[in-house]
């Protein structure tokens, strides 16, 4: 048995890197997932068997995450799904010209909640009208994003930006890049590297989108840095357990708050509230504060069904959660 850390996963078997540098193929051991049906992800750390006469290593155990990247699993009524553990920050890309601000507020919550730096990256400036839009965006997406997440602009071409993004990742640490189809996050990658290690779909003329081509997720190793993980693109971004992600990615308004005559103020038409203050006055903007809203009853009611369908299995509140998370991703401080 030895320990090893899951470094590639497609649609075959974990790669997994092993304490002496061998790649080995694995699969599950039947016990790990018959019950639970607990699946090692991108960047776990797995006790690993090799016996005799058998072409491929069996993960025995998965050791506990440091830290998680989380979701309500999109083909579930409300059940989590893991989609990468054991990195230290999330860069989240965003296409400069074509910035959905709706989703990177998701994207945001969802960063949060694992604890680890957060980061936003517009990729694609050279396709932006002029200087003056790629300023314009920046300066919405900063706003949005707040003090405590770098914004960094990227350009093909421009090296500088690049090596921006580069040093991020220091030896020693893994990156989880994440984004919906057709950024360029594939394209960050190869630049980052310095070469063509990711495939990239055609891009078309007039509006420099392409097809999706990242179909595994992979642990690629920066030159004089760390890994990072190009994850593919990720349509449904359903939230989980993401109370202290909204508070985070939403400060400004939390901390209003805080001010609210009632401390079970629901911001609606109580008196004294002060976050319909600041929303009156100009101070919060009211489409952040309606993002707001929902995003709160969004896991309000997610929280509602688990505890319903607790009740039904006969569980009690006070049961300890498993659901194959390998332990709370982790809630350090995050670093930009």
């Amino acid at each position: 048995m030895q320990r090893a850390q899951v470094v590639k996963l497609d649609r075959g078997y974990p790669l997994v890197r092993c304490e002496d540098g061998r790649l080995v193929r694995c699969e599950h051991a039947t016990a790990l997932v018959k019950g639970e049906k607990v699946r090692a992800v991108i960047g776990d750390f797995v006790e690993v068997n090799a016996p005799e006469g058998h072409d491929k290593g069996i993960i025995e155990s998965i050791c506990p995450r440091e830290r998680a990247f989380v979701r309500k699993d999109p083909t579930e009524r409300a059940v989590p799904q893991v989609l990468a553990a054991n990195f230290d920050r999330v860069i989240l890309a965003q296409p400069l010209a074509e910035v959905n601000l709706r989703r990177l507020e998701r994207e945001l919550v969802l960063a949060y909640e694992t604890g680890a730096a957060v980061t936003v990256v517009l990729t694609k400036a050279d396709l932006a009208e002029s200087e003056e839009q790629v300023e314009q965006v920046a300066d919405r997406v900063r706003a949005l994003a707040g003090p405590d997440v770098r914004t960094l602009v990227v350009s093909d071409g421009n090296a500088e930006s690049v090596e921006a993004v580069r040093a991020l990742m220091p030896p020693g640490t893994t990156t989880v890049l994440v984004g919906k189809s057709g950024v360029g996050k594939s394209s960050l990658v190869n630049m980052l590297v310095g070469e063509e290690v990711q495939e990239t779909g055609t891009v078309r003329e007039g509006d420099g989108k392409g097809r999706h081509t990242t179909v595994s997720r992979e642990m690629v190793a920066i030159p004089g840095g760390g890994y990072v993980v190009d994850m593919p693109g990720v349509r449904g971004l359903g939230l989980w357990d993401a109370d202290a992600g909204i508070g985070a990615a939403f400060a400004d308004i939390e901390q209003a708050a805080q001010q609210c005559r009632f401390r079970d103020c629901k911001h609606e038409n109580e008196p004294g509230c002060a976050v319909r203050a600041a929303v009156e006055s100009g101070e919060i903007a009211p489409e952040r504060f309606a993002s707001y809203q929902a995003l709160k009853q969004e896991t309000a009611t997610l929280r509602d069904r688990r505890e319903e369908a607790r009740r039904m299995r006969g569980e009690k509140a006070s049961d300890k959660k498993r659901g194959g998370q390998g332990g709370r991703p982790g809630r350090g401080k995050r670093r930009r």
